[in-house]
């Protein structure tokens, strides 16, 4: 198990391969098995998440999504993963979507986030970008995250999403604008 931050890489992905779409699909896997609300149920399938990891690639050769990953040093294996979607209308080409934020339930609290986030931010003012929106599940670990690297909330929305097993959840927004980064 990793023991600090320099045990993992963070890498933009810009080809797809069977072996990528396999280990994105065991992440996704291991997500929505912990419960994380991140647009699949419990009954997701192998071919299911295979099919939306070959979506996703195929948005990244589009130029339509950046896919950024981190990497364990040692066993090279995906920890985690965010994206970048940039394919919108032209009167919001100034802001991007951050989307399918995971983290690996064995490589949580680890910083490894926050490096996603960092790393994802930068691509996002290099392209341009000054404004970023996310949403995310109320009062979850990944809410409090995003307060505490400066994401604004914009507001709570009751019953906007269900849980893996089906349970309706509360959905928060937020923002960060790019203007003056930190």
């Amino acid at each position: 198990m990793l023991t600090s931050n320099t045990d993992f890489v963070i890498e933009e992905i810009k080809e797809s391969s069977d072996i990528l779409i396999n280990e994105l699909t065991n992440l996704t896997l291991n997500i929505v098995q912990g419960g994380a609300s991140v647009g699949f149920m419990d009954d997701l399938t192998v071919e299911q998440a295979n099919r939306f990891w070959t979506e996703v690639l195929d948005k990244v050769k589009q130029h339509k999504t950046v896919l950024i990953v981190a990497k364990n040093n040692v066993t090279n294996q995906i920890t985690g993963t965010v994206q970048l979607q940039t394919n919108l209308p032209s009167n919001q080409a100034h802001r991007a979507d951050v989307a399918k934020m995971l983290v690996h339930s064995d490589f949580r609290r680890m910083g490894i986030a926050q490096k996603l986030l960092q790393r994802i931010e930068k691509i996002a003012i290099a392209l341009n970008k000054t404004l970023m929106v996310l949403d995310t599940v109320t009062d979850s670990p990944a809410y409090f995250m995003y307060q505490k690297y400066g994401w604004t909330i914009v507001g709570d929305i009751p019953n906007y999403a269900l849980l893996p097993n089906g349970l309706p959840c509360s959905t928060t927004y937020f923002y960060k604008s790019l203007n003056n980064p930190a």
